[in-house]
This record gives C-alpha cells, sequence and structure tokens, in this order.
C-alpha cells in the first residue's frame, strides 16, 4: 500500500495505483454500509452502495432529510468509519491507511464545505482561510498570501481583513468555499452548501462552485435538497432506502419526498443516517 501521499501524485498524474490502474476513476465505494443504534433500534442509511466516480465529475446526491447524504460524504471525506464495506481513492482503501496519511487525505486530497459554514466569527476572512495552510506547516505570511489570492478568486478581495462575523450568509459561505479550496484538493465535497441561503444567494454560491469545478480540474460531490441545482450537474444520484440511485430509476414515493424537501427548503444540518 502506498503511502497517501503517493496515491494522491498517482490521481494527480493518472497513472492510478491499487486495485483500480489506469482508469479515469478518482473515487469509489464497495459494499459501504453504515449502521447506528438507537437504543433497540437500528438505523441503516447506506446498505451495501457501490459508487464509481470519474476524474472531473460532477455529481449531485439528493434525497430527503435523514436520507443518509451527510453519512455518505463523511465517509467518503474519512470523517467517519463504515460498519462494512471501503472507500478507495485513487486505487487505495482508506481503511488500510494510517491515521497520519488518513490526515493528510483529509487536508490534502479533500476540501469540504459544510452548510453551515463555521467560520471563527472573530477571524477574519482571511484568518479563517489561511487555517488549512497553517495545520501544513506554512508560515502565517504565506497562508496569509494564499487565503488573500483565493478571496479574490471567489470574489471577496475587498474583504480579507473583515471578520467573519461582519459578512453576509453567501459572503460567509464564499470564504468557507476559499477555505476548502486553499489547499488545491482534488476532491470537493459540498454537504448543502446552499441550504441555508435564500433563493438568489444559493444560485450565486452553485455558480461559483460549478466555476470553480471546471477552472481547478475538480471532481466534486453535491448534496442538495435543490433539484433544480442537481440537474445542472453531470449525474444526478438518488439516495433511497440506503441505496444509491441513477435518478432516473428512482421511486415515484422517493421522487415526490425529494420534491417535497427542495420545496419546503429543508435546512436539518448533520443529518445522522
Amino acid at each position: 500500500m502506498h503511502s497517501q501521499a503517493s496515491a494522491g501524485a498517482a490521481e494527480r498524474d493518472g497513472s492510478g495505483s491499487g486495485g483500480f490502474p489506469n482508469s479515469g476513476e478518482i473515487l469509489r465505494t464497495q459494499a459501504l454500509s453504515k449502521i447506528f443504534h438507537s437504543g433497540l433500534l437500528q438505523i441503516i442509511p447506506l446498505d451495501g452502495i457501490d459508487l464509481v466516480v470519474e476524474r472531473g465529475e460532477m455529481i449531485a446526491v439528493v434525497g430527503p432529510s435523514g436520507a443518509g447524504k451527510s453519512t455518505l460524504l463523511h465517509l467518503l471525506a474519512a470523517l467517519d468509519t463504515p460498519t462494512s464495506g471501503a472507500v478507495y481513492f485513487a486505487g487505495n482503501s482508506l481503511r488500510s491507511l494510517a491515521e497520519a496519511e488518513l490526515a493528510e487525505y483529509r487536508n490534502r486530497a479533500v476540501g469540504f464545505v459544510w452548510q453551515r459554514h463555521y467560520l471563527l466569527p472573530d477571524f477574519t476572512a482571511a484568518e479563517n482561510v489561511a487555517m488549512p495552510l497553517l495545520v501544513r506547516g506554512k508560515t502565517l505570511g504565506q497562508a496569509l498570501q494564499a487565503a488573500g489570492d483565493w478571496l479574490q478568486e471567489v470574489g471577496l478581495g475587498g474583504r480579507a481583513g473583515q471578520r467573519a462575523a461582519q459578512l453576509s450568509g453567501g459572503e460567509q459561505q464564499r470564504v468557507a468555499i476559499a477555505r476548502a479550496l486553499v489547499n488545491h484538493p482534488s476532491l470537493l465535497l459540498a454537504d448543502e452548501p446552499t441550504g441555508d441561503l435564500d433563493e438568489r444567494s444559493a444560485e450565486s454560491i452553485f455558480e461559483l462552485i460549478e466555476r470553480l469545478h471546471r477552472s481547478h480540474h475538480l471532481t466534486s460531490i453535491v448534496a442538495t435538497h435543490n433539484l433544480a441545482l442537481a440537474r445542472r450537474t453531470d449525474r444526478v444520484l438518488v439516495l433511497e432506502r440506503g441505496k444509491l440511485v441513477p435518478a432516473r430509476e428512482v421511486s415515484a414515493g422517493a421522487a415526490a419526498s425529494v420534491a417535497r424537501a427542495a420545496v419546503t427548503g429543508s435546512k436539518t444540518t448533520g443529518e445522522r443516517g
């Protein structure tokens, strides 16, 4: 098994490694399952999911609140561990990596955008964006310079010195996107990134994600209730009863449930299951 740094290098040069060499894929799950227990109740949000994600794809995952969208993204980002099955990045199983390699994967290979931005309110926009670089050991000057460049790219070049608490909701989410991408990850995972925003701000943020996806050659997976935005991606997958299926194969009942969630603008975060 290669180190995660080697896996990342192989992914970038397209050589591949491990079990899936020389293919166009960057991410794969095999029989991925997650089970939660609440007293005597057993909750199975993910039940043997097989997924292949090609480099450069932009995929939307839709489903009602509680279906397991957040759980799936957490497993892909190595923020949680599956009950069974495996996640592979650039051919390497995340389950086989040491903790230091997993930390490097989270910091270098993955950019994660949450529904709520989780910025430090008393820190400036630039300081918030700089945090992942400081974790990598960059100097404060280097980190702030890169943060300023990214804030310029997300349309906030003039707001670098503003405290996060002084920014609007849409501006805060732009800062969060810059923070997610400041380490130049290969994979962008976004969990309801427009869920807390009004319609106009949501459209603006999704357009930004689309632009950055193309310009930085990202592979992106976006969990969303917004069907109109989801249809703009390369593929729409629906999480239904623990299974992930193409939108065209979803049952009428599940489609109605997703549609209701989109209409009501459900704003749940950290959904369990």
